[in-house]
């Protein structure tokens, strides 16, 4: 297992298919399943390298298996705070002990570009995301936001870790 910055060969086809099917596995039951059975291949692709997000994958035996970015918070009420935005695993990976390390270095990646507390939001009915960010020390701030996705309405969560 290899997890390292996304590099300008990797194809963000490939990085955007983890997300993909990450989305359609993660969220059953809980976004409507006519929008993840929606989801165009591709969907993520241009986002990969946007200013002031850094980007990593999990590689293993050559395949990309994982993959998560980072930057500084897109929240106005936590302005001096790193933000995991994204942490997705191909779904016959998940559980397997992948997700840590890749959240270890995601969290790490942050804290070498000098933020001390990091955060970020998970949908409240994923229960499996929450006990897994609990597990690696981040803790409920307390902020609740709604978002509609595919035509329904979800809360999110904000989620925080102090860095030492």
């Amino acid at each position: 297992m290899e997890i390292r910055p996304l590099r300008k060969t990797d194809s963000r086809l490939e990085v955007s298919r983890i997300y993909e099917e990450s989305w359609k596995a993660a969220y059953q039951g809980v976004v409507p399943q006519a929008y993840l059975d929606g989801i165009p291949a591709g969907l993520w692709a241009a986002n990969l390298d946007q200013e002031g997000r850094w980007s990593l994958v999990l590689e293993e035996s050559g395949r990309l298996i994982g993959t998560s970015s980072v930057g500084p918070s897109r929240w106005g009420d936590y302005p001096d705070f790193g933000e995991v935005v994204s942490l997705y695993l191909l779904p016959e990976h998940m559980g397997r002990g992948y997700g840590g390390p890749l959240l270890e270095a995601a969290v790490e990646t942050l804290a070498g570009r000098g933020f001390r507390d990091v955060l970020l939001w998970v949908l409240e009915d994923n229960r499996r995301a929450r006990r897994f960010y609990e597990k690696h020390g981040f803790r409920p701030a307390g902020d609740i936001m709604e978002q509609e996705i595919g035509g329904k309405r979800l809360r999110e969560v904000l989620y925080r870790r102090h860095v030492n």
